[in-house]
């Protein structure tokens, strides 16, 4: 009996789907009626109004970023208290948040003292969603600098407002930044706080580093964009795009910058 308990311990820990909690119901939502695409807690109508006008350009700015059109229908779910906003992101301090059913929450702050944010966090939450909508929410085998190095740029520096290129490149400088080559695995996410950095510095860098690769050549990063959009594996897809290892591009990007190179 306690052989099999283990084995069933075992693959509960293993199987996402066994140990997350159920998702709350959003029927307490109403839909905007100028735009079905936003739904709004009880007396945020005036925050849901404000995003259906933005919605429009932050759509356009992701599919260009991304070269391709969404997938699926698009969700945003607006929340005019903290409360509400709890309830479906268990994540601390953030102020929107892509969750795992395909749907974009935004936090009452967004409308009250982080207002001059909401264009660029929008658009960096729909350009997860994007992503989400193809190959499913932060898939393991796309490293979380592209996650969000994707997304910030997309949303011309979203997530990153906090940190300026200049900060990005003193920490690079200084030995600090992501290894591009370095994977994630489905139980460790290389973040942030593992390589050293904040969060706004580690988008940042995430952000110059895809828009370096986009700008060393329009084609190939086509070619690559398109291939993990295509769910195929993001080392061979950048491979077969680059023509070099991510270790290899990563080395060049820092000797831009006259950095050391990086040793995870």
């Amino acid at each position: 009996m306690r052989h099999l308990l283990l084995i069933f311990v075992s693959i509960s820990l293993l199987s996402g789907c066994v140990t997350q909690p159920p998702i709350p119901t959003t029927e307490q939502f109403q839909t905007l009626s100028r735009d079905s695409h936003v739904r709004y807690e009880p007396g945020a109508e005036a925050f849901a109004t404000q995003v259906s006008m933005l919605l429009p350009q932050a759509i356009q700015q992701v599919e260009s970023a991304h070269e391709r059109k969404f997938s699926a229908a698009i969700e945003v779910f607006v929340c005019g208290s903290d409360a509400c906003f709890a309830r479906y992101v268990h994540t601390p301090n953030l102020s929107a948040a892509t969750v795992r059913d395909n749907r974009v929450f935004l936090a009452p702050q967004l409308y009250g003292r982080e207002a001059h944010r909401l264009q660029p966090i929008l658009t960096h939450e729909l350009s997860h969603l994007h992503l989400g909508q193809q190959i499913g929410h932060y898939q393991p085998q796309v490293p979380a600098w592209f996650h969000e190095g994707l997304a910030t740029l997309a949303s011309n520096g979203g997530g990153a407002d906090y940190a300026t290129d200049a900060q990005a490149i003193a920490a690079i400088r200084q030995g600090k930044m992501f290894a591009p080559e370095m994977r994630d695995s489905a139980s460790a996410r290389h973040t942030a706080s593992f390589w050293g950095l904040d969060v706004y510095t580690f988008y940042r860098q995430s952000m110059m580093f895809v828009r370096y690769l986009r700008t060393q050549s329009a084609a190939r990063f086509h070619d690559f964009i398109q291939a993990v959009q295509d769910d195929q594996d993001f080392d061979l897809a950048f491979g077969n795009a680059y023509n070099m290892t991510l270790r290899e591009a990563g080395e060049q990007f820092r000797q831009v910058f006259n950095a050391p190179p990086i040793t995870p």
